[in-house]
């Protein structure tokens, strides 16, 4: 039997104008609750991590088709191919690394215009080692009841890369693309540990080698775990399942998640551009719906439809890893060290605690990462940020989402974001540096390595 409609309560109405509000802007295309979707027919591009999860869950659960969507989803060779394609309309739209929309609007890489009505979720990382550099790095790492302590920091590495330095030997590590998630994590451990992850200095230098101790390049998520075997690279930043796989594999160590280097890490989003919203805003708010009510499937009731999940993505045309692989993770647990597993239950997080809700503090906050490697190599004031962030992540057509599937009955408004403005000032990250998503500069000016000010990168060097 169909839920009987009842209407959104008065928060979420006042959330959604406040969203708007705080967008600064007003759809081009006026919504209409329940209107027939301009086009009907869509290809979504992913890569093969678990945090596509949503996506395969509107598909096989039949949410897309409820909102009277007919989804293909097309697994992508790696995040440029998605990029690419999304921008000259091969695909609708895809999964995408959380800050690649951001680094595309100010032109670092692909020069794109992307919205983001919808984050895939938090955490689902990880940074891996080979074994020999775990075995180096393990005399470092302080034990208790014989089992290392968490989080481990990058201190406990950094002998280790002096060590290669002093040899003159490249520390080679991987990441899965320069505007990505992974980079901008790596980078982060890395550097609150005193090792200097490189910058860069576009359009001239986009290696993100200029001054690094480690040197970081590109592979493919799915390869990360046979180019650690192979020696090419010492260790590696990806999603699931490929940190779980060196372990299941015994090629490698994770030695810290994303959650523990900062709890409730936005991953991946999903992106369209934005002549597609503009063209299709009642498809675009139909694919959003469908996606929120895969995010809730996917943490309803404690977990209680992870198996299912686990065995959806384990279908070859989704992730094609073993069950065994994914349920490492995906079921509250991590594995470290070969018979190391630790409870994280928020290690995969879909919905709960505003997961899905695309925020401009976490865009914010990605923002100033790409200022500080380089990527966005000028200075630019507080307010700039904060603009740059509107442009991309839309938070408005989230909430319209939202208050839709409250007055359908398929959502309850407590589960939504009340408060739907800038974050307060946040301290969960692993260095215990605060981050205040009003002052991005101050926020950069504490960094000991990373651009501040009116640094930039030439010649080669960092220049005032």
């Amino acid at each position: 039997m169909k839920p009987a409609q009842t209407p959104a309560p008065k928060k979420l109405f006042a959330a959604v104008a406040t969203a708007i509000a705080l967008a600064g802007m007003s759809f081009s295309t006026p919504l209409q609750a329940g209107a027939k979707p301009e086009k009907e027919d869509l290809k979504f591009g992913f890569i093969k991590l678990t945090d596509m999860a949503p996506l395969a869950v509107a598909a096989e659960k039949g949410f897309f088709e409820e909102e009277g969507l007919f989804v293909q989803l097309e697994a992508q060779a790696n995040w440029k191919v998605v990029m690419d394609r999304v921008v000259n309309g091969e695909l609708d739209g895809s999964h995408m690394l959380a800050p690649a929309p951001l680094a595309a609007g100010v032109g670092f890489g692909t020069k794109a215009d992307i919205e983001v009505p919808f984050s895939m979720g938090f955490n689902g990382n990880a940074i891996t080692v080979s074994n020999d550099i775990w075995k180096q790095m393990k005399a470092n790492v302080p034990a208790e009841g014989g089992k290392p302590v968490h989080p481990i920091k990058a201190d406990y590495l950094k002998p280790v890369v002096d060590k290669y330095k002093t040899e003159g030997k490249p520390f080679n590590m991987a990441m899965t693309f320069p505007a990505g998630s992974h980079n901008i994590k790596l980078r982060y451990w890395l550097a609150a540990g005193g090792i200097n992850p490189g910058y860069y200095s576009p359009p001239q230098d986009i290696s993100g080698q200029i001054g690094a101790d480690a040197m970081l390049s590109v592979t493919p998520p799915p390869q990360m775990p046979a180019t650690l075997e192979s020696g090419t690279i010492f260790g590696y930043c990806v999603g699931e399942p490929w940190n779980q796989q060196a372990v299941f594999k015994g090629i490698g160590v994770p030695v810290i998640t994303d959650e523990e280097l900062w709890k409730d890490t936005p991953e991946k989003v999903f992106g369209v551009t934005k002549a597609w919203a503009e063209k299709y805003p009642n498809t675009y708010l139909a694919v959003t719906k469908a996606l929120i009510r895969a995010a809730i499937w996917l943490d309803a009731e404690n977990n209680k439809n992870r198996k299912e999940a686990i065995e959806m993505l384990s279908q070859k045309q989704y992730v094609g890893a073993d069950v065994e692989v994914l349920a490492a993770s995906m079921n509250g647990t991590f594995e470290y060290e070969k018979g190391d597993k630790r409870s994280l239950p928020d290690f995969n997080t879909f919905f709960r605690h505003g997961a899905s809700y695309p925020s401009y503090s976490s865009a914010i906050w990605y923002l100033t990462q790409l200022r500080r490697w380089g990527m966005i190599n000028e200075y630019k004031p507080d307010n700039w940020y904060l603009e740059t962030a509107k442009k991309v992540y839309r938070p408005d057509i989230y909430l319209a989402a939202a208050k839709e599937l409250v007055a359908e009955g398929k959502a309850k408004a407590e589960d939504f974001p009340a408060d739907t403005g800038i974050k307060p000032s946040q301290n969960f990250f692993i260095d215990k540096i605060p981050f205040d998503a009003n002052k991005p500069n101050d926020y950069l000016a504490k960094f000991p390595i990373g651009l501040k000010g009116k640094q930039t990168v030439s010649g080669g060097k960092v220049v005032d």
